[in-house]
């Protein structure tokens, strides 16, 4: 079992010891009892029995055991590093991760997810349960990183050549190869490509009505009307960009967060890409290499039509309170969005340097 584990000899009430009790509570009550059904023994760090250096005892018990069940909760890092370890193997692995814990880096990986409460420890322990039950009978399936390492591994040879299963047999030449395994990270970019719809809707909608508004306090001010009225009107524009402000940040927000969780599965299929000669790369990789560039194009464009209202903010926010709030909103919508299309960015260029040796 591969999780944090805190610290026992911590005091009463700290954060390390309630760590520690947690995460033995999680240990006893969900995962030792779900491995105890099918007679599979299970070992937490603080339980191996044997004298020795712990760190190395620590990794050949990742790389060897003939399941782990990983506790991600939080991103530990020791757990990322052995959990890294593990996924380099092919071997077995279960997740499972406190609701609202669960790291971005690994979040497209199916996770067995509970609370801290009786019932839901419960429910956890059953799924677990589930899990080792059709594991045991059906086989276990590969994670991505596995599927990723072997298809490299793969594409050193002939790509006619069949694989042989462990037990001798050929396995099919029609399975699944490492880009069908990619449909997921296709999808989460078609999400990608309709949130950036739904950002540059919220920024032509604020557009149109800071047109709007600025015609009429332009009115307000020829007619010389009071300065209460003029405030008035600036009201008015407020509220009615605060709605689209807070869903530019909203979209922003979920695109950032796709980004994100995207970003190792993007890149691993770039170098698989890179790797394979252009004449056996199918319209699959080239539909895929023009996703990305042309996500990255309306994303500049959108970038670049939000950067004129986030320049404006500041001086928004001098001119009346009532835009705070919207000004914050787009404040935010912009860096979050600045940030994920600096990291697509470099997808892209890499898809253009890939397509560009494809018609060389």
């Amino acid at each position: 079992m591969v999780g944090p584990i805190g610290d026992p000899h911590a005091a009463h009430g700290s954060d390390e010891r309630e760590a520690y009790e947690h995460h033995l509570g999680i240990f006893e009550q969900v995962i030792a009892p779900a491995c105890e059904k099918y007679g599979i023994t299970a070992v937490r760090a603080d339980g191996i029995a044997h004298a020795g250096d712990i760190n190395e005892q620590i990794c050949q018990h990742v790389v060897e055991s003939d399941l782990v069940v990983a506790d991600v909760s939080g991103g530990n890092p020791n757990v990322m590093y052995e959990l890294g370890l593990r996924h380099i193997t092919g071997k077995p692995t279960i997740h499972i991760g406190e609701a609202g814990q669960l790291p971005f880096d690994i979040a497209s990986i199916r996770t067995i997810r509970y609370q801290r409460t009786r019932s839901h420890l419960a429910g956890a322990r059953k799924e677990i349960e589930s899990a080792l039950e059709a594991g045991l009978r059906d086989g276990f399936e590969l994670l991505t990183p596995a599927r990723v390492l072997r298809g490299l591994q793969g594409s050193e040879g002939s790509a006619s050549v069949s694989a042989v299963g462990d037990d001798g047999e050929e396995e099919d030449e029609n399975a699944p190869g490492l880009l069908d395994d990619f449909a997921v990270i296709e999808d989460g970019l078609d999400e990608m490509t309709a949130d950036m719809e739904a950002i540059t809707k919220a920024i032509e909608t604020i557009g149109a009505m800071t047109e709007q508004s600025c015609t009429e306090l332009l009115d307000l001010t020829q007619k010389d009307a009071p300065m209460n009225a003029r405030l008035a009107g600036v009201a008015r524009y407020a509220e009615k960009i605060s709605a689209p402000a807070g869903e530019l940040h909203s979209v922003s927000n979920a695109f950032a967060q796709r980004m994100v969780t995207l970003d190792t599965g993007v890149r691993a299929a770039l170098g698989l890409i890179e790797m394979t000669p252009p004449e056996e790369r199918g319209e699959g990789a080239e539909e895929f290499l023009e996703q990305l560039m042309s996500l990255d194009e309306a994303a500049q464009h959108g970038l670049a039509q939000v950067g004129s209202f986030g320049a404006s903010v500041a001086a928004m926010v001098r001119v009346s309170r009532h835009f705070r709030k919207p000004a914050k909103e787009i404040s935010a919508g912009v860096k979050q969005l600045t940030s994920a299309i600096t990291r697509m960015e470099g997808w892209a260029a890499k898809a253009r340097e890939l397509a560009g040796s494809a018609t060389d």
